[in-house]
């Protein structure tokens, strides 16, 4: 059954993983290329389903012994699933009151993988000893299953810092320590650093889909900033966010936050919220002479992508961006390439964030750095380097082969406009090689035309 589902997976690889990079329409004169072609839900369930194989199969027994957990038990409740259920689980709904996945290791070679389910699904069988007793003996196979075992720790989706790490609900958290009892509820551990380095740690069979994801992403960017979408004088913020939501809508993905739009305006004051350029209202309508910048992301094969990008509506008589903009656009660019020279595997965020800060101060460069590790979720678990430091925990490094969204701004004068302040903030999804980060997709390096 194992080799069906890795054969499956190689033919959907070969034949429909391709992206396809014909020029379509360009309302900037400018080539865009076609949306690349993406999978069926059926065929995305099947390369879902191989990805988790290779998970389970060769990564995670590993990371609990790093990691010191002898059981793992993954909690999820109907309606209000944990985070991490999808990644250590087939993709599909769980419907039960509540269902329990957990992984044993009993100090061989191979992972105990057991799911106690209210509803047996098929796909579960072939990653898990499927156990379906009826719901009035749950508890009893439950604590079975654990007194056979004898773990030392238990490990639960608890005590993290982030919303991934701690999917277990207070109800459940209850019912494990009543069902299992005293002695084992003083075996809890929290399951977060497991997660963590679960969930950021990249297949590489895994790379050439994100970059169909990031494509995807970058393509209906570009669109939007265009006049395809944009007439300036009469288009709105919100026409332009909605247009992003329908596309997405249209390909049979999602996103996992709402589209924004921020603009900036000669002798227009900009707000700030937190620091950051403010957004739009959605009824604010986009004028020639406007700096447009978008934020986008979508989910993808269980990936999420993260995007900025900027467009100038070209005034009366312009053909060109002001020099003092591409000046504006050129200074994040640098602040990127700055950023690339220290990035490598095994160094802290704090680290990269503080050689990058000092180099920009070198070179008058007022920069703003708060990229974050991207994947699973768009702000995903795993080494960020940002100027908002937590405290208590040790920071985490860099890790060969994980994806980063690359994500900063710089502030630059600019002459045409008397001086004013302009920000621009960029987005990219990257991943660290062992010859350092390479993008996914070309950076922008110059504005998108708005006619």
């Amino acid at each position: 059954m194992r080799n069906c589902w890795r054969l499956t997976r190689l033919l959907i690889l070969s034949a429909l993983s391709l992206t396809l990079a014909l020029p379509a329409f360009s309302s900037n004169d400018q080539a865009v290329e076609q949306l690349p072609k993406l999978l069926s839900l059926r065929e995305q369930t099947a390369v879902r389903e191989g990805w988790l194989q290779a998970r389970l199969d060769t990564l995670l027994l590993p990371m609990m012994r790093r990691h010191k957990v002898e059981m793992w038990i993954v909690t999820t409740e109907e309606f209000h699933p944990d985070p991490v259920a999808q990644y250590i689980a087939p993709p599909i709904p769980y419907v039960g009151r509540r269902d329990f996945f957990i992984f044993a290791d009993r100090g061989t070679g191979k992972l105990d993988r057991l799911a106690l389910v209210r509803y047996p699904e098929e796909h579960l069988s072939h990653f898990f000893e499927v156990l379906n007793p009826p719901a009035r003996e749950a508890a009893a196979v439950l604590r079975k299953v654990v007194e056979e075992r004898q773990p030392k720790t238990i490990a639960l989706n608890m005590g993290g810092t982030r919303g991934a790490t701690n999917g277990l609900t207070h109800d459940a958290y209850r019912y494990l320590a009543e069902t299992l009892g005293p002695t084992y509820a003083e075996r809890f551990v929290s399951a977060a650093p497991l997660i963590t380095e679960y969930l950021d740690t990249r297949l590489p069979d895994e790379l050439e889909h994100y970059r169909t994801a990031v494509v995807a992403t970058d393509i209906l960017t570009q669109r939007a900033l265009s006049n395809e979408v944009i007439t300036p004088g009469k288009t709105t913020v919100g026409d332009v966010r909605w247009w992003l939501l329908q596309q997405v809508n249209k390909l049979g993905l999602d996103v996992w936050f709402q589209p924004d739009l921020r603009i900036q305006r000669q002798h227009a004051s900009n707000s700030k919220t937190q620091q950051f350029l403010s957004v739009a209202p959605e009824a604010m309508v986009v004028e020639r002479g406007d700096v447009v910048h978008v934020d986008f992301g979508l989910n993808y094969l269980g990936l999420s992508t993260d995007w900025q990008k900027h467009a100038y509506a070209l005034r009366p008589g312009e053909k060109d961006v002001p020099a003092g903009l591409k000046r504006a656009m050129a200074n994040t660019n640098r602040l990127q390439d700055i950023l690339f020279s220290h990035l490598k595997a095994g160094v802290s965020g704090a680290d990269i964030y503080d050689a990058t800060m000092a180099d920009c101060k070198r070179e008058g460069i007022e920069a703003m750095i708060y990229s974050h590790s991207i994947g699973n979720q768009g702000h995903a678990l795993g080494a960020g380097i940002d100027f908002r430091r937590f405290s208590g925990a040790a920071p985490e490094l860099m890790r060969e082969g994980s994806y980063t969204s690359i994500e900063l701004n710089t502030t630059t004068p600019v002459p045409e406009w008397g001086g004013q302040k302009v920000t621009i903030m960029m987005e990219d999804d990257a991943y660290l090689t062992p010859q350092g980060m390479k993008w996914f997709r070309p950076r922008q390096t110059q504005f998108y035309l708005i006619r």
